[in-house]
Formats: C-alpha cells, structure tokens, sequence
C-alpha cells in the first residue's frame, strides 16, 4: 500500500498555473447556467421545482440549477439505498477503496476545473478553492487507506481452546448533510467515508452549493461506483432533511453546519419511527466561537499575521475561522495596531483572478447577518478597521476588526460566521486562557508564545479539538491534524483521524470454540 502523503498546493506564481485555472474556468463556464438533475439508483431525474445555485460575487450569474427532490422521491432514494446496501455491504473492502484511489485520480486531473467551481458558486478565491480541491483528494486518499487497515478487524485475545475476533461491519444507509462553506472537500470526504465503510448514502448538499456536489457525482460513477451506493437528492432542509433524518431505514445521519439545525437533527433522530430497529448514529460537527491567543512572550508579528489571515480567509466562512483574538496586556497595543495595519491592506473583490484576499460572503442573508452584527459592535466597541458592506454586485463585506471589547460581550460569544474579529485584552496569560475558554463552542484555538510553560499549559488547559502553537487556527490537514470539536462545536468526530471511519461501521465479535 501506498503511504499516504497529503496533496500538494498549487503556487499561483507560476504561469503555467495562472493558465491552468483559467482553463478551468472555462471548462465550467462551458456549463454555467445549466440545469442539472437528481441521481437516483443510477437514473437521472429532472423535477419541476428547481434550486438555482447563483455566484455570490456576481450575484445575478447563474452557476447553475438542480432539481429539488420530493418527498416521493426522497422515499423512492430510500428504498433504493436500502436494498443496494445488501449488496454493497457485501463487496470486499479492497474493491471499495479502489473506488475511492481512482476517485481521487480523477479530481486529481480535474482539479483545476473544480477550483474555478469552487470559485464561482462558493465565493472562493484561488487559493482557498485550491486548498479545498486538495483536501476533497486527500480525504479519499487517507479514507480508502484507513479502510484497507481495518479491513480485518482488531486483535483480541484467544484461551486455549477459542478463537475470538473482532470484526468491523457496515452501518446501513446514511443520509449526509453538507454544508456550503466547504462544498467539495466536506460533502466528499463525508460522502466516501461511508461507501468505502459499505454503507449506502442519500446525499443531500446545501441549497447555495449543489454543482459541485452534481459534479462529484459524476467522479464517482466514472471511477466504478455501482447505481445505488450514493443518490444525489438536493433539497430544502425543512422538508427533504426533517424527512430523510426522521426515516426508520435511515441508520446514520452526517451533518456539518449550525449548532441550532445540529441540536434539531439530535432531537428528531432521538425519537423512534415505526418500524426503526435502531439508535441512530449522529456524527455532526457544528461550528465555532475560536481564539488566538497572544501572550507577552510572543512573535508579535506572527501574532498579527496569524490573527488577519485566520480569520478573513474565506471571508470568515469557516467554523475553524479566528472570531476572537485575546491579547496580554503588555503588548496589546502593539499588536491591535499591526492587526490593524494588515486588515486595512487587505482588498476584497471578485475571486476570478488572484488580486484579493478576501471576496464575497455566500448570500444576502449571510450577508445581512453579518452587517447587523457589525452595528452590534460598533456599540461594544471600538471600531478599528473595516465595518462596511456593499451589496450591489455582490455581496462584499470589509474585513472588520472591534478591539476593547468585553469579553461578554455578543461580538466575543456569538457565531457571526463572517470577516468580523473581536479583540479583547487579557491580564495575563492565565487570564487569556479563561476568556478563551469562556464560550459554549470548544473547535480550534491557537497560542502565540515562546514560553514553553504557558505553552504546555494551554495544551492541558485550553479546552478545544483542535489547538496550534505559533501559527494561525484554520488550516487542519487530512491525516496529519484530525479535525472536530468539544461543546457546542460537535460530537468532535475528528474527519481525518485514525478513528473517523470507525463511526461509519459497527464491532461484532465472534468466539468459535476449537
């Protein structure tokens, strides 16, 4: 087996790169505006309602439309995953990861032209669409490999006279529910961790983002995967989500997004169906309120750095996004000014070419969100940077930045989801570390320090997923730096980890006396 090695990032300096997304955007551009169907059990089927998938930095520009699935149709997706799941449940492990290696191998060669996507239906810039191609590679990459070890069980031990073992065996059909800041990298990597588990999926991606999901599609039946194992059934969530997640056939739900819509997908699968033989399992990772925190013994320019690029990469649209900075007072002054400094150069605008850092937030209501809680904090406190909005092309919002504000405050506790970073100032490093730590979400967190002891601190005390040292707090590779969180942020799955796929398959053991 081929050790696994994440996938490389593309150097936008180079020529021969700036050429080749272009090309891929006019791959896409060939199909822009088109109208694309369900996938059911192999069949292609169009509906009458449509969800129309619009670019949020050109906001009149079609990227394209899908079909939205009915209720009818949502049960005849059931029905098919469920008796596909019989079958696949039975194909080797071997067979189901090689779906997922020559899966890979051709995102791998298509990977400009699902940059260029990534960059007109989500917003993205090339960098941060070329990030998330990449990290859509590796899941499939690290998933088949984590598979192929578990193919045979754990050991366990054997008296004289037995033979025990531990097997692992498939769940049943999972229904997944994809969000649209990650549109490629997270419906895919929750998509194929449960076909290489032998599970069979109802995929259902957010409403803003469904090409991409359409086009993954098509990867997957390119590289061998039977009609069936994974049905394309797009979606208003109120409707097709309640429906799929309340079905007693359903097994497992994966959800990424809110923590209200998260909190609301626990409740409904808690409650038995008729006819429901099962608890279901929920993987759900649920967002963030993250920190860096600056201690007096610090890189105070890494510092800085580290604060603007986590949290306006990608506009702020991550759970992982740095929402809260939390300075020692020694030298916060000197850092506010430089974070202050960095924001103001920053350019936002249309990510069809490499100029801006930042582009588009997803949609008007994102976007109105947004600048309702910038007039919050203009009233919690001071107004360093940004603070601005304009929504007549698309919708841009300027990288905002409230420095003195009460660790309380709504700026510093409530999930924004956008280019707003709140600044508060600590004590001492002790008392960062209890700010930090004062919210309900528990996902990343950075430190910025030279001190080995607060450092080791912070690593017992600092109570989140997933925490870097002298570096920014977005930015988890597959495989090296497993990703989920504590609290409200999620039931800290950790896609990418070692353990991930465990969640997609049940232990059975077998004792045979000799």
């Amino acid at each position: 087996m081929i050790p696994y090695k994440h996938e490389a990032f593309t150097d936008f300096s180079k020529e021969e790169n700036k050429q080749a997304i272009q090309e891929g955007y006019k791959t896409v551009a060939a199909y822009m505006g088109q109208d694309f169907p369900l996938i059911i059990g192999g069949e292609r089927i169009t509906t009458e309602d449509k969800i129309v998938s619009y670019n949020p930095a050109n906001k009149t520009e079609v990227v394209g439309s899908v079909s939205k699935t009915s209720h009818e149709l949502a049960s005849k997706a059931m029905d098919i995953a469920d008796a596909t799941f019989n079958t696949w449940k039975k194909v080797k492990p071997e067979i189901r990861a090689d779906v997922l290696f020559k899966a890979a191998a051709i995102m791998r060669r298509r990977k400009f032209e699902f940059s260029a996507l990534l960059s007109k239906e989500a917003g993205k810039t090339w960098i941060e669409a070329d990030v998330e191609a990449a990290e859509a590679i590796d899941f499939l990459e690290y998933y088949g490999r984590q598979m192929l070890r578990l193919k045979d069980g754990m050991p366990v031990e054997s008296r004289p006279g037995e033979y025990n073992r531990y097997d692992y065996i498939p769940l049943g059909v999972a229904v997944v529910i994809s969000p649209w800041n990650f549109p490629f990298a997270i419906m895919a990597g929750t998509t194929v961790a449960n076909v290489v588990s032998g599970n069979t999926v109802l995929l259902k991606p957010a409403s803003t983002t469904p090409i991409v999901a359409y086009k993954f599609m098509e990867v997957l039946e390119e590289a061998g995967m039977p009609a069936g194992v994974v049905n394309f059934v797009p979606g208003s969530g109120s409707e097709i989500g309640d429906y799929l997640v309340d079905h007693p056939r359903t097994r497992l739900i994966s959800f990424t997004g809110s923590r209200d819509v998260g909190l609301r997908i626990f409740e409904r699968s808690s409650k038995l169906s008729e006819g429901q033989i099962w608890i279901k399992r929920v993987i759900a990772e649920m967002g963030g309120k993250d920190t860096i925190v600056v201690d007096k013994e610090a890189d105070l320019e890494l510092a800085a750095q580290s604060i603007v690029k986590s949290a306006f990469g990608f506009g702020g649209q991550k759970c992982s996004a740095c929402s809260r900075a939390v300075i020692v007072e020694d030298v916060y002054e000197q850092v506010v000014a430089r974070v202050e400094e960095l924001t103001k150069a920053l350019t936002v605008g249309v990510p069809d070419n490499d100029e801006h850092f930042v582009s588009a937030v997803i949609d008007s209501a994102a976007y109105k969100k947004i600048m309702s809680y910038i007039e919050i904090g203009k009233g919690e406190g001071r107004l360093v940077a940004g603070g601005t909005g304009d929504d007549s092309q698309g919708f841009f919002v300027q990288p905002t930045v409230f420095a003195d504000l009460d660790p309380k405050a709504r700026i510093m506790q409530e999930e924004i989801f956008g280019p707003v970073v709140g600044i508060s100032k600590a004590k001492d490093f002790d008392h960062a570390l209890e700010i930090a730590n004062n919210t309900e979400y528990g996902l990343t967190g950075a430190v910025i320090t030279n001190n080995r002891m607060n450092q080791e601190k912070a690593r017992e005390d600092f109570h989140v997923g997933n925490l870097y040292f002298n570096r920014g707090c977005t930015g988890a590779i597959v495989g090296y730096q497993p990703f989920g969180g504590f609290n409200m942020s999620g039931t800290d799955s950790k896609a990418g980890g070692p353990d991930y796929l465990t969640l997609h398959l049940q232990a059975k053991t077998t004792s045979e006396m000799l």
